[in-house]
């Protein structure tokens, strides 16, 4: 069973994707005709999304390690990205389980009213995996590797439902979420900080939106123009030549136009089937409201998150040779950054000039942490039979270094069993207050609305 879920997994997102969107959509009473063609769509948007952001990092990549050789840096951690860490989290039997695991555990808090997230994202189900290879390296226990998978996906589920509101108004995608390891933790990360933003004086009346800056610099502020600016900005610190610095200006500019075209037509796929899940469930369940838990990367063609994270590159590696903690070095999610804060930039609504100050502290953070984890990150790949390629110690910045994956460390490392059970506890509480008890509070409230 595990060999047939894993030869699967190994045909890639952007195969295994169409086809679970196809069968969700035949489940749900969807035409076979319309249920092929939105499978299509989604499949041939993922492979465009993945191409730009491929562009995107085939061009990131040689210009963050030329700033990297200008700046001599000597650190020993190598970031060698997330497709590194989903290889290495599915190279052992706790990644084949990890599936079946999050699909049962989905079925059966749907099932009971547990969660309005039908997550249809498996691919990604890798980051639980990743969460419980790095727990059996620390026990050696099989068993609680396991609960800290469950425990995962509860908090994934969680947040899914949670985050669906600021999705629907920020993104402008209905009843779709993301239940998404990497982008998860920067929402939770960004909520303080646009408290804090709130309430200081001045800071609290900086407008940094798109429009708003479009509006401001005219022709300066569109984001194609931008983005080749920005290009410009990164290879002038890479101290390249004159063909090299054009090239790559102008090649961030095409990811910033290209980007929100491929999200486009990766949502005209997912809206049918989308809409043919909340009319099934509204017919079993009317006084439900359900979530496509998808990918982050329908997020990563927004403005504010490509232009965010296009000036959070060379900041980035400049934290990297200051921060006195820090023995990472960032190279292969580098071009991951957008996923990192694109719900960051949901949650401040846009302000470019938030997402970088709160970023760069993000960052920081991250960067201590993967330096931390960074050896047990390690011995997961080691075990994996991963290729090391000569480095001694590896680490994948974009997931290694998440405060959700130091949680799980921390707790892990203190309290064992007692940590994992906490944690999965804890997400099944919120699960159950999101749903049963301040959902039924809300539609309370809207009847007596609706009576008065």
């Amino acid at each position: 069973m595990l060999d047939l879920i894993q030869s699967f997994l190994d045909l890639g997102s952007i195969v295994v994707l169409p086809i679970l969107i196809f069968v969700f959509a035949i489940a749900l009473g969807t035409p076979i005709s319309k249920a092929i063609k939105s499978g299509l769509t989604v499949g041939i948007g993922f492979i465009g999304l993945n191409l730009v952001i491929g562009l995107l990092g085939s061009s990131l990549g040689p210009a963050a390690q030329q700033m990297v050789e200008h700046l001599g840096l000597n650190l020993n951690i190598i970031d060698v990205g997330w497709p590194a860490a989903a290889a290495i989290s599915y190279g052992t039997a706790l990644g084949g389980l990890s599936i079946p695991i999050a699909i049962g555990i989905n079925i059966v808090l749907i099932f009971f009213g547990l969660t309005r997230t039908m997550n249809v994202d498996l691919w990604n189900i890798w980051h639980a995996a990743f969460i419980s290879s790095l727990v059996y390296i620390i026990t050696g226990d099989f068993a609680i590797s396991i609960a800290a998978t469950v425990s995962y996906v509860l908090m994934i589920l969680l947040f899914g439902d949670i985050l669906g509101g600021t999705i629907n108004r920020y993104y402008k995608f209905p009843n779709i979420t993301f239940p998404h390891g990497t982008a998860i933790p920067g929402y939770i990360f960004a909520l303080p900080f646009n408290w804090l933003f709130d309430r200081i004086p001045v800071v609290k009346d900086w407008k940094g939106d798109p429009k708003t800056i479009q509006e401001k610099l005219g022709i300066f502020g569109d984001s194609t123009v931008m983005g080749v600016l920005i290009g410009l900005g990164i290879g002038l610190l890479a101290q390249y030549e004159i063909k090299e610095l054009l090239q790559l200006a102008v090649t961030t500019g095409a990811v910033m136009m290209l980007m929100p075209r491929m999200v486009a037509l990766l949502m005209e796929g997912l809206t049918p089937i989308s809409q043919a899940a909340n009319a099934f469930i509204k017919k079993k369940f009317p006084d439900r409201e359900l979530y496509i838990g998808m990918d982050a990367a329908l997020s990563v063609g927004d403005q504010a998150v490509l232009s965010s994270s296009l000036i959070l590159v060379p900041i980035t590696i400049a934290l990297a040779v200051v921060l006195p903690f820090n023995n990472t070095l960032p190279f292969g999610d580098l071009a991951t950054i957008p996923f990192v804060v694109c719900l960051m930039a949901a949650v401040f609504n846009g302000n470019i000039i938030r997402t970088i100050i709160a970023g760069t502290f993000y960052m920081a953070t991250i960067l201590c942490i993967t330096t931390w984890v960074a050896p047990l990150v390690t011995e997961a790949a080691i075990a994996s039979n991963f290729d090391l390629q000569g480095n001694t110690t590896i680490t994948a910045l974009a997931e290694g270094g998440l405060w959700t994956t130091g949680l799980y460390v921390l707790i892990t490392k203190l309290l064992n069993w007692t940590g994992i059970i906490a944690i999965g506890g804890v997400c099944l509480a919120g699960l159950i207050y999101v749903n049963k008890i301040k959902g039924k509070s809300v539609k309370t409230q809207s009847v007596e609305e609706s009576k008065a």
